[in-house]
């Protein structure tokens, strides 16, 4: 892959792909962390290469998540098949309301609360990374950090396989602009009680640097 975006929420993400990259054409880029200031400088970077005649060819939102139990292990690398905005909406009585089934235009709604990753570009990370666990990543504003969360997580979203704070904020941001978009996440913890003491980062950065290397 030639004139590709990879974004980040930290420098430590951006390194850790940077070191497995043998092509120089992928610019790689910490734009911070949740999904509105990923958005957002996203949307400035692409805006800001289009304007200078060198736009990118697709977007790629990467980095550490946390991963479901059962569906991905600590240290394993997950594709997104869809980028879903897991908590956009509104509470009620019976339970959590999608922005997207609060009856607004859909014009105010930019595309809803998923976004599917393009089929050529998904298709073409998978055939570089054959273990990689694919299904729905969510993005969500808060970190999931007890077990009655968790469960009230996996039941809105039983087919999740990881959960990280970016990836709808960028896919947004790249589906504006017409670009493909994918995500791409490595596991450092799994999702539930937050027990920082568990999380595997090196782990979990180092499998991001081995992924990295299909960035070309």
């Amino acid at each position: 892959m030639t004139g590709l975006l990879v974004v980040t929420a930290v420098p430590a993400e951006a390194e850790a792909i940077r070191a497995g990259l043998s092509d120089q054409t992928t610019t790689v880029l910490p734009v911070g962390v949740g999904p509105a200031v990923a958005g957002a400088a996203t949307a400035r970077l692409l805006v800001l290469a289009e304007a200078a005649g060198r736009p990118y060819r697709a977007v790629v939102s990467a980095g550490v998540a946390g991963g479901f139990a059962g569906q991905v292990k600590v240290g394993g690398t997950v594709l997104a098949s869809r980028s879903v905005a897991a908590d956009l909406g509104a509470e009620s009585p019976t339970g959590f309301i999608p922005v997207d089934e609060l009856g607004m235009p859909p014009e105010w709604l930019g595309g809803g609360t998923t976004v599917t990753a393009d089929p050529e570009l998904l298709d073409a990370l998978r055939a570089g990374l054959p273990g990689a666990t694919v299904g729905p990543v969510l993005t969500v504003s808060t970190v999931t950090g007890t077990a009655a969360s968790t469960d009230v997580l996996r039941r809105r979203h039983p087919d999740a396989v990881a959960e990280a704070m970016e990836g709808y904020g960028v896919a947004v941001a790249a589906t504006q602009a017409g670009l493909p978009f994918a995500e791409l996440r490595t596991v450092s913890n799994p999702v539930g009680p937050r027990d920082r003491d568990a999380w595997r980062m090196r782990e979990a950065l180092a499998a991001l640097t081995a992924a990295a290397t299909i960035l070309a």
